[in-house]
């Protein structure tokens, strides 16, 4: 007589937490709600058991949940899992989604679904007001614009596959975030242990793009040795740790002006005699080469030489996400730039001549007197401290800079600070310089928290405005720092306002009737103690009004930093 065969049913949930750990997710950023009973139950019996299942940390705040995630892959590569709330949670994190689509940042972020059955026709079946209630007609299309790929899990017999499918994607190049949505009952449903495949990333994983074809790379080559003014523009090259020293050494040896045009990671070390600031000057160039930029220079502000030969190397050279763009380059080759921009450091060693090296070599020194000569303005800058209640922000990076040292970490949402951010805080290590892809304010607090998560050892400091720290749910951002041990150094820019709304408005109307009254609606709430957000989480606060106290505060911040616990300091600027 044949044996029975052996039945072992478990939840979709229980595979869900199984295919998390199948692709490789280390941390669940969650905010939880009714839709996700099925998932905690689920996670208190695998705790019982000893079994592993990726660490979930809660965040009162979907937004910092979603920027962990982001520093978290900013840091590391390794895109992770968002947990949020039905329609409300994953309108709370629509702006962190497009953050992450314009930083080409791998995340998964899933939601539950209101219930569908509404008496009790299924487990998980409606039990509360907010069932009824939170159901939308297209709950996918809040994010839609910034996702990938979306989809509702169907049954539990898919979870597996999704879970690959989404991990896949995410991380397929242009990287970006993916929407996936779990209905409660859906989670409830148990399944039998083999009818649950695998889809391991040998066979079902993500694609990363390559090297570039020899004939495209050999024309590049070929401009770069006989051009008398070449020059770069670069933003996010830097992703990979490699690149720098690459862009460096290609710098030097052909002698090429590097720009970094609103740098979303460091792509050559500040203090290289090539680095030559970060306002494009492209007038003279005859030969340029884009390296993963999205906006290389503001057309409108720019002098642009109509005979320059652009070449344009990218990870995402079409932009597949911009309605428009409107950069013209003569070459273009989509892959990945550290792998082409070696292929083109080999063929041009193989190919320079003498003459070649000793004209980049006097292009090199060129550079580097203009690059003393910007670096003593940046210094001259930096000599006004301002007066009391009016701190120069220049003088107050600058002390940041000699305080910090080269292993920290500078995540910069200055905005229209930013500028002197960059400039006035020297960066020379890959990965020490951190930036702003996309347009919604409020990134930095949970995106300096996600690398420090990611980066233990390193101290992460924050820069941001009192705009973008309103926007970055600051008593979020301390609560998560305190209960995970996450301390980070915080220097906010207080000048009771929004500049760029103040900026935006005059360059329109240089001349008009908000100039004349002074009237931008940008002013904020004057005199309010930020320091206390980060008290009440246990963190260390200092307000800082008088120039001659920016030294010692900066030190009291970061031994407190270094000894375990958040530091904000707060630091009066000139008003808008």
């Amino acid at each position: 007589m044949d044996k029975a065969p052996q039945v072992k049913l478990h939840s979709t949930s229980h595979y869900f937490l199984d295919g998390l750990n199948d692709i490789g997710v280390e941390y669940l950023f969650s905010n939880f709600g009714t839709d996700h009973a099925p998932l905690i139950e689920e996670m208190a019996r695998w705790k019982k058991e000893g079994w592993h299942y990726p660490k979930v940390l809660n965040c009162p705040h979907e937004n910092t949940a979603m920027h962990m995630a982001i520093g978290f892959a900013m840091a590391t590569g390794r895109g992770q899992a968002v947990m949020v709330h039905v329609d409300a949670g994953t309108a709370n994190s629509a702006m962190a989604m497009h953050n992450a689509r314009r930083g080409r940042l791998p995340l998964v972020l899933m939601a539950g679904k209101a219930p569908y059955t509404v008496r009790g026709e299924l487990p998980g079946s409606r039990d509360n007001y907010v069932h009824f209630i939170q159901e939308p007609f297209d709950q996918a299309g809040i994010v839609r614009p910034y996702a990938k790929w979306e989809w509702a899990l169907p049954s539990g017999v898919m979870t597996k596959e999704t879970l690959r499918r989404a991990h896949s994607v995410a991380h397929s190049d242009p990287m970006g975030p993916v929407y996936l949505m779990l209905p409660r009952e859906t989670l409830t449903q148990t399944w039998d242990e083999a009818a649950m495949r695998a889809f391991p990333a040998e066979r079902y994983g993500a694609v990363r793009s390559g090297a570039a074809d020899a004939a495209a790379v050999a024309q590049i080559v070929d401009k770069l040795l006989s051009a008398k003014h070449p020059v770069m523009v670069t933003s996010y090259a830097g992703r990979n740790l490699a690149a720098p020293a690459l862009i460096e050494e290609i710098a030097r040896l052909a002698g090429v002006r590097v720009f970094e045009a609103n740098p979303l990671y460091l792509n050559i070390s500040r203090a290289s005699p090539c680095f030559s600031g970060m306002m494009p000057n492209i007038a003279e160039a005859d030969v340029g080469l884009l390296v993963d930029v999205d906006v290389p220079w503001i057309p409108k502000h720019t002098k642009e030489n109509p005979q320059t030969w652009w070449a344009h190397i990218d990870v995402d050279v079409v932009k597949e996400c911009f309605p428009i763009w409107g950069f013209a380059s003569n070459a273009r080759l989509q892959g990945d730039s550290v792998l082409i921009l070696k292929q083109v450091l080999e063929a041009l060693k193989a190919r320079a001549t003498p003459a070649f090296r000793d004209a980049a070599a006097k292009r090199v020194e060129a550079m580097r007197a203009e690059g003393n000569e910007r670096r003593a303005g940046l210094a001259k800058q930096s000599a006004d401290k301002g007066k009391a209640g009016a701190i120069n922000p220049n003088y107050l990076c600058a002390e940041i800079s000699k305080a910090i040292g080269d292993d920290a970490i500078v995540v910069n949402e200055g905005i229209r600070n930013g500028p002197v951010v960059n400039n006035q805080i020297m960066r020379s290590r890959p990965g020490s310089s951190i930036g702003f892809a996309g347009g919604g304010l409020g990134s930095s607090s949970g995106t300096a928290l996600g690398i420090k998560l990611a980066r233990p050892d390193a101290t992460v400091v924050q820069m941001v405005g009192d705009g973008g720290f309103y926007f970055g749910n600051p008593s979020s951002t301390y609560a998560v720092s305190k209960q995970y041990k996450l301390p980070i150094f915080t220097v906010l820019f207080d000048n009771s306002g929004w500049s760029a709304v103040k900026e935006a408005t005059l360059r329109v109307y240089p001349d008009g009737d908000a100039k004349a009254s002074n009237e931008f609606n940008a002013l904020l709430a004057p005199d309010i103690e930020f320091t206390k957000i980060c008290e009440a989480a246990g963190g260390y606060g200092e307000r800082v009004d008088d120039p001659q106290a920016v030294p010692a505060a900066i030190q009291r911040c970061l031994a407190e930093v270094r000894g375990g616990r958040s530091a904000l300091m707060h630091v009066r600027i000139p008003v808008l």
